[in-house]
């Protein structure tokens, strides 16, 4: 018969409790919009619960903000992805409430209000125009879905400062409307005003214009990436790689950072 161990030696399975040192993050509220077709609502808020955060439900046809000091619209499949990914979502009364916050004018506390698009939440913001481009089929008209490498090149939104440009990271990808698109001036404005925030590296799963996966508007405030970060926040259900270390199987934990560094620039603000 096996042993038992005394209850401080038994290894947890999704233990959420988060291991920071800084209390003053749990007073950060981070908003997590849900539309009918979100699938990864929850993997956000564990994120932001993970990080040390408090997460927020907010309802894509309420048009109350509930005072949060940021929001995440997350991946999913909106609305089943009809006319085109996030079109019907950009009009939805929450989305024109996180429009507003998000270019508000003010420069100190959470004005303007940070946000972080992820896959279904990227296109949306670029069916709001709250960055520039668009999102297509992948070129190769497949879904994909696997771990990807990525390397950081800007380090100047609340959602990277934490991140070191010019370093890499490896989080899940999942999409089938994941190839990044823009006109060749828009292209060249985003590289020259460093408004890529990150490139897919080791080959370009999806046609992306010039390996693009995700980026920022001109304020640094709002971000909209494909692949996903909230899904490697913990180890034990992560990817099986990192961009800094080797990690056990499952065990990377790469997009943790995004969401720390969300928090404490908050703070610090």
């Amino acid at each position: 018969m096996a042993e038992s161990l005394p209850s401080t030696e038994v290894p947890l399975i999704a233990d959420l409790t988060p291991d920071v040192s800084d209390e003053r993050l749990a007073d950060v509220r981070v908003g997590v919009v849900t539309f009918p077709g979100t699938l990864d609502d929850r993997d956000a808020a564990r994120a932001v619960r993970i990080a040390g955060g408090t997460p927020v439900p907010l309802w894509y046809k309420d048009s109350d903000l509930q005072s949060v000091d940021a929001v995440i619209i997350p991946g999913g499949f909106s609305y089943g992805d009809y006319l085109r990914a996030g079109s019907i979502a950009a009009k939805a009364s929450m989305m024109r409430e996180v429009h507003r916050a998000a270019t508000a004018d003010g420069t100190s506390g959470s004005a303007p209000l940070p946000v972080l698009g992820i896959c279904n939440g990227f296109q949306i913001l670029t069916e709001m125009h709250l960055l520039p481009g668009s999102m297509i089929k992948n070129d190769h008209l497949k879904f994909v879905c696997t771990d990807q490498r990525l390397r950081v090149e800007n380090t100047e939104t609340p959602w990277t400062a934490e991140l070191d440009r010019g370093g890499e990271i490896v989080v899940p990808l999942k999409n089938q409307d994941g190839q990044y698109v823009a006109d060749a001036r828009t292209l060249r404005q985003l590289e020259e005003e460093n408004r890529v925030v990150f490139r897919y590296v080791g080959g370009n799963p999806n046609g992306s214009r010039q390996d693009i996966a995700g980026v920022t508007n001109e304020r640094g405030n709002v971000v909209g990436l494909m692949p996903h970060p909230e899904h490697a926040v913990e180890p034990g259900f992560g990817p099986s790689s990192s961009g800094t270390e080797e990690v056990a199987m499952r065990y990377g934990s790469d997009g943790l950072r995004l969401f720390t560094s969300l928090l404490r620039q908050i703070v610090a603000a």
